[in-house]
């Protein structure tokens, strides 16, 4: 298993992609603020409970792999490469049905911007960690 397959990459690599699309999406609602008739989207969220559970139960991930202790971490990813969009949540709509809100769309891309952010340091600091323990166990 190369260091980029570890299901601790693979579930920050995920957390990210959703992430982007996301931002991706709230900048078209933005672009289509005065869009007559525009019904603002967002993306469905992830279901990461989901995935923590599976963390605590034998079994196996991809890669072939088999939990041989429960202390072992497991998380298999199952994207593949898209993600459910839904209408957004704010149902007001303006004189022309347009459902954008910018303070509300502004308030979402802050937030993803920030969440982000901390996925992508969680990131770093897991291959520094990795790099760390590299170095020390090389004679």
């Amino acid at each position: 298993m190369t260091l980029p397959d570890m299901p601790l990459f693979d579930v920050l690599k995920e957390r990210m992609s959703w992430l982007t699309q996301r931002q991706s999406l709230l900048s078209q609602n933005v672009a289509n603020s005065d869009t007559p008739g525009y019904a603002a989207l967002d993306l469905k969220p992830v279901d990461f409970e989901h995935m923590l559970k599976d963390t605590t139960k034998q079994g196996s991930f991809q890669g072939g792999l088999t939990v041989t202790d429960p202390r072992h971490i497991t998380i298999a990813s199952e994207n593949t490469g898209e993600f459910d969009t839904q209408s957004s949540d704010d149902p007001e709509t303006n004189q022309t049905g347009n459902s954008v809100s910018i303070e509300e769309e502004m308030m979402k891309v802050s937030d993803t911007q920030a969440q982000y952010q901390a996925a992508s340091d969680l990131y770093a600091k897991a291959v520094s960690m990795m790099r760390t323990a590299i170095d020390r166990s090389a004679p």
